[in-house]
């Protein structure tokens, strides 16, 4: 499995499974080391405050368990920073390695999955992962490829938060559709004014509770709902990104994409512009009387053009995925047999992602903004252009 970095500069390696250290329970070591996630942060600068406290703030956005729209299951999530800071809490330039141990992987679950090991659920990734793996596929909670290996994206995400602070650069992702329910389109201000005030984190607080009543009848039959995902990135300065294949869009869209509930993403106007005339879909510009620089009208753009930041709101919205594990009977094959059948899973699920997978858009947008970034500044560094350019 060759697929666990991301990033040139600023980097994460992450590493474990959704119920790691499940069959290594009977080993005479503390239970924080049976098993869980871990995540190396490379190319983090010197002298940033990084706490576990900080790293856990983020991770108890997707925590499990916290609302009836969330799997039951009672995963802690406590982070451990056991590298790359030293006294007072700063980093030392090393990398920054966490770890979040599994404490939530009882026997009776196991077995649960056991019953269908080889079982092709719909919606899951076994019959990819039989072809690729073989034998050797992880089949208990999906593996690698169930969502809980996001937390360690959530922790290294949360270390890129701390270096973006500093450069005023603000993340921010919350829902605006569930099951069909559409919020009104909402501004920066909004979304950050009305962050979290909800159990789904919807700012528009009228649509929010009919989504939420939508996604409590879905689960009562016992079947999931997705909906969609918005993210807003603010402060990001004009020139960032690497044409052609580097673009700044096409390397946020590798990491978003890259989260397993994702199956589709839009870039300001997005598919809207395929109806659009050319005069409609244009960004015009004009000069910012406080700033004294170039400023657009729009932004069906949605931040980016030609793959280089233009100074504008970044702004991405997310299709996201019903959560495949429903307790609907649905046809299935049984690859060790070779037989079909039908399967009804009784194992614990969400009944909707949204809820939990805004923080891990967040963290992932995190991590490629500021790894262009870096790209970007090591690039100019090296670059002799006329400082007027730096003014406009």
């Amino acid at each position: 499995m060759m697929g666990n970095t991301f990033g040139k500069l600023f980097r994460i390696t992450t590493c474990g499974e959704s119920y790691s250290g499940c069959f290594r329970k009977h080993l005479d070591i503390p239970k924080e080391l049976y098993g869980g996630l871990m995540v190396i942060v490379d190319g983090v600068p010197a002298g940033i405050k990084l706490t576990a406290d900080m790293i856990q703030e983020e991770l108890d956005k997707r925590k499990p368990g916290q609302t009836p729209l969330d799997s039951p299951r009672l995963e802690k999530d406590k982070c451990y920073i056991f590298s790359g800071v030293m006294e007072h809490d700063y980093t030392t330039g090393a990398p920054v390695g966490i770890v979040i141990p599994n404490n939530d992987i009882e026997d009776i679950h196991v077995e649960q999955y056991r019953e269908y090991q080889y079982s092709i659920r719909p919606g899951h990734a076994e019959y990819c992962y039989f072809k690729k793996y073989g034998e050797f596929a992880d089949w208990v909670g999906a593996g690698r490829a169930s969502g809980r290996e996001t937390a360690s994206r959530v922790a290294g995400g949360a270390v890129a938060k701390q270096v973006l602070d500093r450069m005023g650069i603000d993340v921010i992702g919350f829902v605006t559709e569930a099951h069909g329910i559409k919020a009104k389109p909402v501004t920066y201000e909004e979304a950050k004014k009305n962050y979290r005030a909800n159990e789904l984190n919807c700012p528009d607080l009228e649509a929010a509770p009919k989504m939420i009543e939508e996604i409590l009848k879905v689960k009562a039959t016992g079947n999931t709902c997705g909906g969609v995902v918005e993210l807003i990135i603010r402060g990001v300065p004009a020139g960032v990104g690497e044409p052609v294949f580097d673009r700044l869009d096409a390397t946020l869209s590798h990491a978003l994409m890259s989260i397993g509930a994702i199956k589709g993403i839009e870039f300001g106007a997005g598919f809207e512009v395929a109806r659009m005339l050319g005069s409609e879909c244009n960004d015009e510009s004009y000069v910012d009387p406080e700033t004294g620089r170039v400023a657009f009208y729009t932004n069906n753009a949605g931040g980016i053009l030609g793959g280089i930041s233009n100074g504008s709101e970044i702004r991405i919205r997310l299709a996201v995925k019903p959560t495949p594990t429903v307790s609907v009977a649905q046809r299935a094959v049984d690859v060790d047999k070779m037989e079909d059948g039908i399967l009804q899973p009784i194992t614990r699920r969400d009944a909707t992602l949204l809820s939990r997978i805004y923080p891990v858009c967040e963290a992932m947008a995190r991590i490629a903004i500021l790894d262009a970034i870096m790209c970007a500044n090591a690039y100019r560094s090296v670059t002799q252009i006329d400082p007027k350019w730096d003014k406009i």
